[in-house]
């Protein structure tokens, strides 16, 4: 067979687009490509596929919208082009320039590569000492390069980078990179003189190829394998060539060993072959072939094959010749790894090749699309091939230059002849021709006709290779079919001349001439060498030759330009041969007639096919194929006029066999169960096949009846016959295996709405089964699946962190994208509540100034304390940032001023203070860019005199030391401000801490870095930093860093954190003096660092530091020492019990001797009262022998006492923590001693701690009980008993008692805990000054006289911190007014003192802790960090770090926990109030309780929290089943955390409103609404006799309740009631219709419902007018499968909901009736019935619609074809059956056939006999 010639399409001259933006930048262009050099620019052009951020839908080729639809993406301007000259690279889009970019110097090579986390592709540049990155959104990566690189290739696993050799060494490659995306870089090596060598123990110094995964991350080595090794790739003259990032390809070329390879990358885990300290991952290329040959590889590129195998092609120029490499890949094994394997090689002369994308464009084949090759001849002539196959011939226009002058061309002199083919794009390329010119010219792409591509595809699915590549043939090679030589054909013109095609083949070859002699005549004789290329000996050497990896061309192929006339031989081509595959086109074709009938956008294509699969049945004789598309389609009869072939000879004729349908099948299954189908042979062939990419539609909608019907699954493959995958996930039922399956397929919800209705509605009925509880473990697309969005964005949000709205996006279909979030910075409300609380300050000029709580007031804060200000009085309380009134009179006198200055220190004790609780208040609240500075507020000590017009006073440094006043505070600002940042999801950057680094060290900045560290960000200091921080020896700062290294690193025992803070300890460094402060903070770093470790050497020398007299010179920090100590030593063996040493003994004795309990306590080392001063500093060492100096030791010793014993019930310790029970031992222990041993006894007796006055009163000995009720009565000797000693120590144990029950139930909101705490507050606070507020405790009165008030002010304020300690982040109402009220009290009630202040703070920040969404844990860490906050001494001024450092009292960070959890609705994106049931587990002291909580809310701790469960009438149900752990809460960014980060997504039901819009419930009634209007006639909707009323409109109201656009649309447009021209039934049906929808959430229904009723009457209207209205029979079909939807259920196939089916089963018992009235009612239609079993002919052509009612008739009642009837008939006995009926025995021939139809055959039957 000769080849046709067509001629190629010229679109212009082609001209790099990036010379004309050079020209209108005012840059000097060169005209023309031939007068520049190559070296002084490149280019690259691509399709827009390369740089397409997600890749395309494997589906698209199936259910394309519209049959045109990929005409605007294979235009020119769909044509990219990178264009680079110098330092400047331009990206354009067609004729515009899209980006611009400009590296800092020249660009030596470019490529376009994907890498990980990064969803769009990056612009990779290599530049001389650096590689950069540009991404489409403006992104810029830079890596420094410490090599020398010779290319970058992108690849599937990232960036390869190959290395050069040496300096001198030029580049191997003697061809720029050949990739589809690559540019060509210049043939020259460029020397990076200035770089230091390589070092050779780095892997990645050493490898010669080099991949980098990330821009941000660094290049890691590659390895090869041999004989089952792994090597280090370091062979420096093994270049790349060629890379593939579709599949993990690269080949690569030997130039010393002339060799050629082929390698397959591999990414593997961390195995013994290679080190496990080199990398996590380690990337490994196998070498799956190679060849030599001693000329260069001047392009290598990737094509297809023509069934789809993908082909590797080497260009060897010098050889004029092309090699093509057929590989195998495997993608089935288990690791989901690709498996590629070269079968055969061939060559072809060639000068140049391309490929192109033709024949097959919008097939693909994995990850590679169908693509053929472009190959230029030695004789210049330019060829099509598809794989071995070539299809035709090209050439430019005759006279090209004269003729397109009009397209700018310029003429051309001569005969043009083509030297060169490049840069091809889809199905456009470059022509180079030999005067210069280069040519942009357009192959025929494809077919633009969607039907004809998939007809091709099928064909080529379904026929033999060999029959399909003569059929390929037939169809490039017939001249006449000028569509496919004309570029711009229409896609109607392109159908007909394939079908006209086709008919021809089938007119020339089915049925031959009568006098063929010699079918063969047009082939050539075969010769030797045709004959030895055949045979088997031929075969046996290739296989040898390429396993012993000879040459290349002793292995090769060659290929004529013509059809291999031995492959034609060799099938025979007689006529029966051609019969039979002819058969097989016609299975091919009716395969994808059935998967193209279940698809409605395609209904067209389903009527032209038909019509040519009709003609090929009637030249086939198929005459049930006939009968079964005339049925589809009756008036294919009418107009095909074709005319029967003449009949075929006996050898011909084959056993006809009845059509497969696809609707039948699924009818069947409906009624009788997948299992049990009695015609499984309904199921064409073609579709059961995986991997056919037209038919996938089909193979997909029969997968998912086969698994809900019933059908068993053995892997991929199902009982039915048909593949399918399942995702990953749990199933329960049949239902949720068809949503797995569906997410498998990539089957989403918009292709439900192309399935025809009575297909989708069992598909719409398993989703909706899943919809209510669906398992917690699915995918988000599963979620989306079943119309559950919030369940979805929680997975999302799970998995991707917070997730961007695009990603729900791509799940949803198009109705539903009202789903998403409503991206607003804020809600209207806060900017409300921003005005509110800037309205409390009557002076305007302080409005603006940042306090640092500016960003607390969010529409979360809003739902949680939106009904009140108390977040405005929480803001103004703790404002340090402005002046602070002072009540003063209009006109002062000079005595005045000193008030002023006397009440604005008291002021500013206060105002010092406030810090504290502000940085609990903010926790972790906000964020902050990397790229800013975080803001600190101000801390301002003035105040300003309101009754002066808001003059402003400082203090007066004269009177007071300002200095000392704002240092710490200043600290504590800073701490304060660090605090406010929520942890970041990655690491913070270790610019960003030294971008807020100041010139000269700050307390603001020590307390930045302690809070930092606080929060685990000081993990990225080098150690390095951390010794330029303690370099500058400032010693706030060094404090603040060793404690917040040590914080960061809790509990890991960092050796390098470990040496920093063991040289800050006297003992272990005894030649340094250090400042008492640096040893305190090393000290509680030690504890930190090492916590939970029982590490033994540390808890030895943190024993000898509580009795060590600190170096420091201030012997009044000595207590302080030991109380650090004491911490540290109970943070390292915290819990742990005796199990933490082994001298057990010895060392709870010592500690036991520092405490000073009874028994080692002697008369003059143990005092009643607190020494002075002066007797501290004149007692002499801290322990010297056996003499203790009990009052700086016994804190420190308790503290590490209690925190080693926690939780541990350990009775014997608690006993040697002795309480005195006598007033002989009251007398020799201090009463806050007493105190500090009450909670040592109750946190090391845990489970004994109640909450309950009686166990808080059993902790006060009998003795002191006596007393203190004894002093109640007048007649009470006070001087026989020292009543004083006894009230302290009642108040210090009450206090203690106290604060243990703070200290077990923290964050618990324990009702019973805060009573009892308020009630002790109030009753101390009455003790001062009577309290207006009712205690129905009966206690002891009188304390005031014998208890001083500081003893008493200190209760009240660590009772009250406590009290607030248990109701962290709630925000009560009642605890806020009692601080309130001790925040307000004057001086001269004793409140100004700088230690209660800062409790009253602490305690006012922990009670709104973090915003309301914080609180505290329990647990072992949690309980430590809290005493140690708690550590109840307070300090009496700013600068007070005596007895304990004040930077201690920011550990409850350590213990806070966000369990805040917040209900988002997720079709608005705004947080709602939603009722929750959370359940807790039974413990020793309460039952499994379920309690109700309403969002915004706080959740139990992790070690009791048992389940959370959505619930309510309004909202979707979603239930948190969790496994109660003694851990801490999840962390920020936890993937595990099952709340996701405290936001849940729910749904809100149709019909309800939300909570707060309509609190009771009283608005959404939808129901009474609703019922309302569809209950009425649309004439009498409107409301009484008032015009305004009538106006009402149902949209509105719809929309009210839901924010479906779908149903607001179909409301106004169907609905209103003032639209009066529709049908007022129709409307009444629409109102029902529509609250049908409303009511139960079914927003899809509204398609099903309007086709059936829309159907029923078009058939009603035809039969009655007698007008063609439906000129086809599908809906038909389409009615049947519904019906049977409708008998599945009733049977009990199908599970049923609580309402029974998705669509009311009594409007489909009623289409079943009016569908039967129809076909009854229909004149003529028995007498066409009787003409077509007769005759076997239809209806006449004058007749349509009687032919039209016939086909209705036929497929309603499942009456066969007139053959099959007849033989039936036949069966039954002659004569015995006269008079009687046979419908039984014609119900047993013909099983499937309705019983009205039985009965109409019968009477035909009957009329036979007649």
């Amino acid at each position: 067979m000769s080849l046709k010639v067509r001629q190629l399409t010229v679109l212009r001259e082609f001209i790099p687009f990036g010379f004309t933006a050079e020209e209108a930048d005012g840059e000097v262009s060169e005209a023309s490509t031939s007068s520049i050099a190559p070296e002084k620019y490149q280019y690259h052009l691509f399709g827009p596929e390369v740089t397409r951020e997600t890749p395309p839908d494997p589906l698209s080729a199936s259910i394309d919208l519209s049959s045109d639809a990929s005409a605007a993406s294979s235009s020119e301007f769909g044509e990219h082009e990178v264009f680079v000259r110098g330092n400047r690279i331009i990206w354009s889009m067609g004729n515009r320039i899209y980006k611009r970019f400009t590296a800092d110097s020249a660009v030596l090579m470019v490529c376009w590569c994907r890498m990980d986390s990064i969803s769009e592709p990056v612009l990779c540049a290599l530049q001389v000492d650096c590689l950069s990155f540009y991404t489409a959104q403006g992104d810029v990566f830079c890596t420094p390069l410490p090599y020398y690189v010779a290319s970058i290739w992108p690849s599937k696993i990232g960036l390869l980078i190959q290395k050069a050799a040496d300096v001198n060494r030029a580049a191997s490659t003697s061809s720029p990179p050949l990739h589809g995306r690559d540019i060509s870089r210049p043939n020259k090596e460029h020397k990076l003189r200035h770089l230091k060598p390589p070092v050779k123990d780095d892997p990645a110094m050493v490898s010669s190829l080099l991949v980098l995964r990330h821009p941000l991350e660094e290049p890691q080595a590659t390895y090869f394998e041999e004989r089952g090794k792994l090597c280090l790739m370091k062979d420096f003259e093994e270049k790349i060539i060629w890379t593939s990032d579709q599949i993990p390809l690269m080949a690569s070329c030997n130039k010393g060993k002339h060799q050629y390879s082929l390698w397959q990358a591999v990414v593997i885990g961390s195995s013994s072959a290679v080190p496990a300290d080199k990398c996590l991952h380690h990337f490994v290329f196998r070498r799956i072939w190679q060849g030599k040959n001693h000329s260069p590889a001047s392009k290598v590129f990737l094509a297809t094959d023509i069934d789809a195998m993908p082909v590797l092609y080497f260009l060897f120029s010098e050889q004029k010749m092309l090699l093509g490499i057929r590989l195998c890949t495997d993608e089935a094994n288990e690791e989901g790894a690709i498996d590629i394997k070269p079968l055969t090689t061939w060559s072809v002369p060639a000068v140049d090749a391309s490929p192109v994308l033709v024949t097959r464009p919008r097939v693909r084949t994995g990850a590679l699309p169908f693509s053929d090759v472009v190959i230029l001849s030695t004789e210049n002539h330019l060829y099509l091939y598809s794989g071995k196959q070539c299809l035709c011939r090209y050439t430019l226009p005759a006279g090209l230059g004269k003729d397109f002058a009009t397209h700018g061309l310029q003429p051309s002199r001569g005969d043009l002849k083509i030297i060169g083919v490049k840069d091809s794009v889809e199905g456009r390329i470059n022509l180079a021709c030999n005067n210069g010119q280069v040519f942009r010219c357009a192959l025929r792409k494809y077919p633009f006709s969607s039907l004809v591509n998939d007809c091709i595809t099928a064909m080529a699915e379904g026929l033999q290779n060999s029959y399909y590549t003569h059929f390929l043939s037939f169809l490039w090679g017939d001249s006449s079919s000028s569509y496919l030589a004309d570029s711009d054909s229409h896609p109607d013109q392109e159908w007909e001349s394939f079908s006209s095609e086709i008919s021809k083949i089938c007119n020339e070859h089915v049925h031959p001439p009568l006098k063929r002699d010699n079918p063969m005549h047009f082939l050539k004789e075969k010769t030797a060498w045709d004959f030895l290329l055949g045979s088997r000996f031929h075969a046996q050497y290739r296989k040898q030759s390429s396993a012993s990896l000879l040459s290349i061309l002793a292995d090769s192929e060659p290929i004529s330009g013509v059809y291999n006339d031995n492959c034609l031989r060799e099938q025979g081509f007689e006529d029966r041969s051609y019969h039979l595959r002819f058969v097989e086109m016609l299975n091919s074709l009716h395969a994808l007639y059935e998967s193209l009938k279940l698809n409605i956008l395609r209904k067209k294509d389903v009527e032209h096919l038909a019509s040519l699969l009709c003609t090929i049945s009637i030249y086939l004789r198929e005459t049930k194929y006939v009968d079964y598309y005339y049925r589809d389609f009756p008036e294919i009869l009418i107009e095909l006029r074709i005319d029967p072939p003449p009949n075929f000879d006996d050898k011909f004729t084959l056993a006809c066999s009845d059509p497969p349908s696809v609707f039948c099948w699924l009818e069947t299954s409906l009624k009788k169960g997948c299992i049990s189908v009695s015609n499984p042979n309904n199921i064409p062939t073609l579709i059961c096949k995986s991997k056919s990419p037209v038919l996938g539609w089909a193979r997909k909608v029969l997968s998912f009846f086969s698994l809900l019907l019933g059908a068993e699954k053995n892997g991929a493959s199902i009982s039915s016959g048909v593949n399918c995958e399942i995702a990953n996930g749990s199933a329960r039922s049949r239902e949720e295996i068809v949503v797995l399956a569906m997410v498998a397929e990539n089957f989403s919800r918009q292709y439900l709405d192309l399935l025809p209705v009575g297909v989708s509605l069992p598909l719409r009925h398993a989703l909706d089964i899943c919809r209510d509880s669906p398992p917690l473990d699915w995918p988000a697309a599963a979620y989306v699946l079943v119309g559950r969005e919030d369940l979805a964005r929680a997975k999302l949000r799970k998995e991707h962190g917070s997730q961007s709205s695009a990603d729900l996006a791509s799940l949803s279909v198009p109705y539903m994208l009202h789903l998403q979030p409503v991206t607003v910075p804020s809600s209207s409300s806060e900017h409300t509540w921003l005005e509110v609380s800037n309205s409390e300050d009557p002076d305007s000029l302080y409005r603006n100034v940042e306090d640092g709580m500016e960003h607390i007031f969010n529409s979360s804060t809003q739902l949680r304390f939106g009904h009140d200000l108390r977040l405005n009085e929480v803001r103004r309380l703790l404002c340090s940032s402005r002046p602070v009134a002072i009540q003063m009179s209009i006109n002062p006198s000079a005595s005045d001023q000193e008030v002023q200055q006397q009440k604005l220190w008291n002021l500013a004790q206060r105002t010092t203070a406030l810090p504290f609780g502000r940085g609990a208040f903010t926790l972790s609240t906000t964020y902050t860019l990397l790229t800013e500075a975080l803001g600190i507020p101000k801390l301002v000590l003035a105040g300003r005199l309101p009754a002066q017009q808001n003059a402003t006073v400082n203090l007066d440094p004269n009177i007071r030391n300002i200095s000392d006043l704002c240092s710490w505070p200043e600290f504590h600002n800073g701490v304060a401000a660090g605090l406010r940042l929520a942890p970041f999801q990655g690491n913070m950057l270790r610019s960003w801490i030294q971008y807020n680094k100041p010139e000269e060290p700050s307390f603001t900045h020590a307390g930045l870095l302690f809070a930092l560290g606080l929060h685990g960000h000081l993990k990225v200091l080098a150690t390095t930093d951390a010794y330029r921080y303690l370099s500058e020896e400032h010693d706030v700062t060094s404090a603040g860093l060793l404690l917040g290294l040590a914080a960061s690193n809790r509990g890991t025992m960092d050796p390098e954190i470990s040496k920093t803070l063991n040289v800050h300890i006297p003992s272990r460094q005894p030649e340094i003096e250090l400042p008492t402060l640096l040893q305190v903070a090393a000290l509680m770093g030690i504890g930190l660092l090492f916590e939970g470790s029982a590490h033994p050497l540390t808890m030895k020398m943190l024993l000898g530091e509580i009795g060590r007299r600190s170096s420091g010179e201030n012997v009044l920090e000595w207590e302080g020492y030991a109380v650090a100590a004491g911490s540290a030593l109970g943070l390292v063996a915290l819990g742990q019990g005796t199990n933490a040493f082994s001298f057990a003994n010895s060392f709870v004795d010592q500690l036991l001797l520092y405490i000073g309990t009874k028994g080692f306590y002697t008369e003059k080392y143990a005092k009643r009262t607190i020494p002075t001063n002066e007797q501290i500093r004149n007692s002499g060492p801290i322990i010297d022998g056996k003499q203790v100096n009990f009052y700086v030791t016994a804190p420190g010793a308790t503290i590490a006492l209690a925190l080693i014993f926690l939780k541990t019930e350990s009775e014997e310790i608690a006993k040697r923590l002795y309480i005195p029970t006598t007033h002989f031992d009251l007398q020799y222990v201090r009463p806050d001693f007493i105190m500090l041993r009450i909670i040592a006894r109750s946190l090391i007796m845990w489970n004994r701690v109640q909450p309950s006055r009686e166990w808080v009163e059993s902790q006060v000995p009998e003795f002191i009980r006596v007393v203190i009720s004894k002093s109640q009565n007048d007649s009470f000797n006070r001087e026989e008993c020292e009543i004083e000693d006894v009230c302290q120590a009642y108040v210090n144990i009450i206090t203690g008692a106290c604060i243990s029950l703070g200290l077990k139930y923290a964050g618990t909101k324990n009702g019973d805990v805060q009573e009892l705490l308020y009630n002790y507050a109030i009753y101390f606070l009455n003790e001062m000054k009577h309290v207006n507020t009712s205690n129905n405790f009966l206690l002891p009165m009188g304390l005031l006289q014998q208890v001083d008030r500081g003893t008493l002010e200190s209760s009240v304020h660590l009772i009250t911190l406590s009290l607030s300690v248990v109701m962290a982040g709630s925000g009560h109402l009642q605890t806020f007014r009692l601080l309130r009220y001790l925040r307000s009290r004057s001086s001269a009630e004793g409140h100004m003192n700088y230690g209660l202040q800062m409790a009253v703070s602490l305690a006012t920040g922990f009670l709104f802790l973090g915003g309301g969404m914080q609180t505290f844990s329990s647990n072992n860490s949690a309980v430590a960090a809290l005493l140690i906050t708690l550590y109840p001494r307070l300090p009496s001024g700013p600068n007070d770090n005596r007895c304990h450092l004040q930077a201690f009292r920011h550990f409850y960070v350590i213990a806070a926990e966000s369990r805040w959890i917040q209900t988002v609705d997720v079709d608005t994106g705004l947080p709602v109030y939603c009722p929750l049931e959370v359940t807790v587990q039974e413990t020793d002291f309460y039952r499994e309780t379920t309690y109700c909580e309403v969002t915004p809310c706080i959740l139990p701790e992790r070690s009791v929290l048992k389940s959370v469960q959505v619930c309510g009438p309004r909202y979707w149900t979603q239930f948190i089943e969790l496994e109660p752990e003694d851990k801490a809460w999840w962390k920020s960014g936890d993937k595990s955390d099952p709340f996701n980060d405290g936001v849940l997504y729910i749904k809100r039901k149709v019909g309800s409103c939300p909570y707060a819009d309509d609190p009771v419930g009283c608005q959404s009634l939808l129901s009474r609404a609703m019922h309302k209007v569809s209950g009425s006639s649309y004439s009498t909707i409107g409301i009484g006799n008032n015009p305004e009323d009538s106006s009402f409109k149902v949209d509105q109201l719809v929309s009210t309740f839901s924010a479906d656009p779908s149903l607001i649309a179909f409301a106004k447009l169907c609905c209103n009631s003032l639209d009066h021209s529709c049908d007022p039934t129709f409307k009444e049906f629409c109102l029902q219709v529509l609250y049908e929808c409303v009511s139960k959430d079914r927003p899809a229904l509204l398609q099903v419902y309007l086709f059936l009723y829309t159907m029923i009457e078009a058939m009603w209207e035809q039969v009655k007018n007698r007008i063609l209205v439906v000129h086809d029979s599908l809906f038909i079909s389409n009615l049947k499968v519904a019906l049977a939807y409708g008998e599945a259920l009733l049977s009990g196939r199908l599970s049923c909901t609580n309402g029974g089916g998705i669509i009311q089963p009594t409007f489909i018992e009623s289409l079943r009736r009016r569908i039967e009235d129809i076909l009854t009612s229909s004149e003529g239609i028995q007498e066409s019935f009787l003409i077509y079993l007769s005759k076997q002919r239809w209806p006449s052509d004058t007749n349509r619609v009687n032919a039209v009612l016939l086909a209705w008739y036929l497929l309603w009642y499942s009456i066969p074809s007139p053959s099959v009837v007849n033989s039936a008939l036949e069966r039954i006995p002659k004569g015995k059956s006269d008079g009687l009926s046979m419908v039984p025995l014609l119900r047993l021939f013909l099983p499937i056939t309705h019983q009205n139809g039985i009965v109409a055959i019968d009477k035909f039957r009957v009329s036979l006999q007649r």
